[in-house]
């Protein structure tokens, strides 16, 4: 019953053997290899576009780096109040940004409120150097509670954005996801869409170390290779990383990765409707399955063996929970199988029956 995190996962069969086959004999090192040549193709192919790629290692990593290309004395980053960025960076987007700041942008379900960017951006006069200068938006797909932005909201926010002359970042750990709930293409789903740059996430959806910044305007990249090697994140083996992101986007398997994964997510959700005990935060539109359900069910799931986490309570919510209630995520990957999804219903439905019983 392993729903705690896509990260627990272990690693696709195609990918794993991907990397057995780059093991083998040598390669030019530092992303100078053919190997490197043919994922950087694949990322054109797949946005319909000249792209610079620049593959690292973690998706903090591609986060900060991402956005350290755009930074200015007294830098401000706009990003949702409960993003990653802000909640499970540890500090490296300031640390490795040279200082730059984020600022939180309140909005329901994970996303960011256009007008609410647009009000804190203009609170910044670039005549006060006090208060420092924006730099730019960042918003996460899919997000942090595991909705999507379709094209026209990102197009919103990239529109208040561009008006300030800022770039919009696009924290695309779970894209995959989002691209499969939404059925439209990488293109529209991104630099059609005004997304500058994004991080392209792989790692959790069944590859081994493998995160990607992709800027959509090449001239906008011309740092990276500072940047990248000064944050220790220039990999000697390089093909490592590009021979996961070759079978990755061959034949669409990151594609059918994810739609396994979006696919658990929706049973996983159907089940916890049926069940007492549990409800539903709102629906999945990705691989994260939020639930509403009392602390005491929830150790007795933790002591039956199922992995999930708590979550913290949202700073803005349309859901009011008792004392006793707590708000939980489940999430699903492609290795999650119908069996984990039914081994935990029944684990719910004995747990409620033990609780009443006392």
């Amino acid at each position: 019953m392993w729903f705690a995190s896509d990260n627990w996962a272990g690693v696709a069969s195609e990918i794993a053997e991907s990397l057995a086959t780059a093991a083998v004999g040598y390669q030019p090192a530092y992303g100078a290899s053919e190997q490197d040549r043919t994922v950087e193709i694949h990322f054109c192919e797949l946005f319909e576009k000249e792209v610079e790629v620049i593959l690292v290692g973690t998706g903090t990593a591609a986060n900060c780096l991402a956005l350290s290309a755009f930074n200015r004395p007294g830098g401000v980053v706009f990003c949702h109040r409960e993003s990653h960025l802000i909640e499970d960076e540890g500090g490296a987007p300031e640390f490795l940004t040279g200082g730059a700041r984020l600022a939180p942008i309140d909005g329901l379900a994970g996303r960011i409120e256009v007008d609410r960017l647009r009000d804190a951006i203009n609170q910044f006069d670039p005549n006060f150097v006090h208060r420092g200068q924006p730099m730019a938006v960042s918003i996460t797909q899919a997000t942090e509670l595991g909705t999507v932005y379709t094209p026209n909201e990102t197009k919103a926010i990239a529109a208040v954005a561009h008006e300030a002359g800022l770039p919009l970042h696009m924290d695309g750990a779970r894209f995959a996801n989002a691209l499969v709930h939404l059925d439209v293409s990488a293109a529209e789903l991104t630099w059609q869409s005004g997304v500058d740059v994004m991080s392209f996430g792989a790692t959790k959806n069944g590859c081994w170390c493998a995160e990607a910044i992709i800027f959509f305007h090449p001239e906008q990249s011309k740092p990276m290779p500072f940047l990248r090697k000064r944050a220790a994140q220039l990999f000697s083996k390089s093909r490592f990383m590009s021979s996961q992101f070759d079978a990755y986007l061959t034949d669409s398997l990151w594609i059918k990765l994810a739609r396994h994964a979006n696919t658990m997510a929706s049973q996983l959700a159907q089940e916890f409707e049926s069940l007492d005990g549990i409800r539903l935060a709102w629906q999945p539109q990705s691989n994260e399955v939020f639930a509403i359900m009392e602390h005491p069910l929830a150790d007795q799931l933790t002591t039956a063996g199922a992995k999930f986490y708590p979550w913290p309570p949202l700073h803005l919510s349309e859901h009011e929970l008792s004392d006793r209630e707590g708000l939980f995520r489940f999430v699903t990957s492609f290795a999650t199988t119908e069996n984990h999804i039914t081994d935990l219903a029944s684990a719910i439905r004995v747990a409620v029956a033990n609780l009443d019983d006392h």
